[in-house]
């Protein structure tokens, strides 16, 4: 394998991580609204994912960075191309970060109420507008966009919300819900588990038929026989994950299957994308490939050993992590 192609993979690794981590945090973000009945009950599902969102993002930020080394070119396109979705994605994002800090500061008396509803509301939104169109762009990007034979899109906006990429926002977003719910039910106790239990069954049926519809119509365009296998895998996974909660106690499982099934489906968007990184519906010509687009030799040799050094560090890092705070908590956990 070539350093290009290897750090192509290097880069998908680190989508399919990051939409497998903050796609728990997006859908428990986006349940504060739906599941939590009360204050207590909201900040019983933040705090589930309080120690680790921000550990989560990293993923994104090392699949930026290694973007921008690896594959400039690509970099350079695709964020100038996608310039006004992935502000929006940005600023969702802020905001979602500095609700979780400021939520809970005292701003003054009487007013309390309403300085969290205002956080809480950016929360939701924080979670809800990136879980969306993370779907959409990536769908676009494995469908094709108006590229130039300098590699520029030349496309609008507007381009970029056709039926496939509006149904790809709509299954990266039920599968993130979905996702958030069973990562509740395996970390919460009571009631509030058992609500998250009947949500997940819920919204589960709707994730199911959304990726059914765009893994199909993926495969129909852009598929090969090895996205015919890994998008079965991401099927089956997400259908055992979603019977497994309908039987209930088997919420480790059922956690681990949902994630499974947002991997496979990631990994299936990425072999539909590979060779290219950028494809062109101009003219193929006009497509960027991971030969285009990549660094030097030099580059990518460097940062393949700064991999090997770092990489198992931070993931040792981010594995205890988990471990420490593996306890469920319940509103008997929040103080009054």
């Amino acid at each position: 394998m070539d350093l290009q192609d290897l750090w192509f993979v290097a880069i998908a690794t680190l989508w399919v991580g990051y939409f497998f981590l903050e796609g728990f945090d997006f859908g428990v973000g986006i349940l504060t609204r739906a599941l939590a009945r009360d204050d207590t009950e909201r900040r019983v599902l933040i705090n589930t994912i309080g120690p680790v969102w921000d550990g989560n993002e990293v993923w994104l930020l090392t699949a930026g960075g290694a973007t921008f080394a690896a594959f400039p070119e690509w970099y350079a396109t695709l964020f100038s191309g996608f310039y006004l979705p992935l502000l929006i994605i940005l600023v969702a994002l802020i905001l979602r970060g500095v609700a979780f800090e400021y939520r809970g500061k005292e701003r003054g008396k009487g007013d309390t109420g309403k300085w969290r509803g205002g956080w809480d509301l950016c929360i939701f939104f924080g979670s809800l507008i990136p879980a969306f169109l993370w779907g959409v762009a990536f769908a676009n990007i494995v469908r094709g966009v108006k590229l130039d034979e300098r590699h520029e899109y030349v496309g609008s906006f507007w381009d970029l919300l056709n039926i496939y990429s509006l149904i790809g926002g709509a299954t990266t977003l039920l599968l993130f819900i979905y996702h958030g719910a069973v990562f509740t039910a395996l970390k919460t106790t009571g009631d509030i588990r058992e609500r998250a239990i009947r949500m997940a069954a819920q919204v589960g049926v709707g994730a199911v038929v959304a990726a059914a519809v765009f893994l199909i119509w993926t495969q129909a365009k852009h598929g090969s026989v090895a996205t015919a296998l890994t998008g079965l895998v991401a099927a089956v996974a997400l259908v055992a994950s979603w019977l497994l909660n309908r039987t209930g106690g088997r919420d480790g499982w059922t956690f681990g299957l949902s994630g499974a099934a947002i991997a496979f489906a990631a990994i299936t968007l990425f072999v539909s994308l590979y060779p290219d990184v950028m494809p062109s519906t101009i003219s193929d010509a006009n497509s960027l490939t991971v030969d285009k687009a990549s660094a030097s030799h030099k580059t990518l040799g460097i940062m393949t050993w700064v991999a090997v050094v770092f990489l198992p560090l931070v993931l040792l890092y981010q594995g205890w992590t988990y471990w420490v705070f593996r306890k469920r908590i319940g509103v008997q956990s929040i103080p009054a």
